[in-house]
């Protein structure tokens, strides 16, 4: 049950996101994290490591986002805090995206290969789909540069995602034995 919960309330987050920004407006995309994110939490068994995911997401999507800015191959509707950095909608959808990890993506943990072809496919279209049906972002022309962009930056950043949730969710196997008998 907790793979749909995680799944559809990705999405819902996801349109509140992008339909605010659409719209002008920031509030509804932080609400969605802020909801997700406490049932999220509320009902892992491993915080730290959701919170680490969400601190890792925000950085990534710092560094895809804003350098999407910063050379001027993409513009964000709702450019707030500042309009040279990656706004705070789409780093809300990241962190949102990275609860994802410990739910209804837990399958990628151990298939970065799977993990990488979501990335370049998903992000990309993520993109365009926020691009089209709500104008939230545009791309300078010629777009596929901002498109193999973000191919590129989905592609690192979904199994490096996948990766360090494996890592957080691993519980370290305690040897009962004395290191003097496991030597012999």
């Amino acid at each position: 049950m907790n793979f749909w919960i995680s799944l559809i309330g990705y999405q819902l987050v996801w349109f509140a996101c992008v339909i605010g920004a659409g719209h002008d407006l920031v509030w509804p995309g932080l609400l969605g994290l802020a909801l997700y994110a406490a049932w999220q939490l509320s009902c892992s068994p491993s915080r730290v490591t959701d919170l680490k995911l969400m601190a890792a997401a925000l950085l990534l999507g710092s560094l895809l986002d804003g350098g999407l800015i910063h050379f001027g191959v993409a513009r964000y509707a709702t450019a707030w805090p500042l309009a040279s950095f990656a706004p705070v909608w789409i780093l809300a959808l990241w962190a949102t995206f990275a609860l994802t990890f410990t739910q209804s993506l837990t399958y990628l943990q151990t298939r970065p290969g799977l993990a990488a072809l979501l990335g370049v496919i998903g992000g990309p279209l993520a993109y365009l789909g926020a691009a089209r049906g709500w104008h939230v972002v545009s791309f300078a022309a010629p777009a596929w540069h901002a498109l193999l962009w973000l191919a590129i930056g989905w592609g690192v950043a979904t199994p490096l995602l996948a990766w360090l949730a494996r890592a957080g969710s691993r519980t370290p196997t305690l040897n009962p034995l004395p290191l003097q008998e496991r030597a012999s």
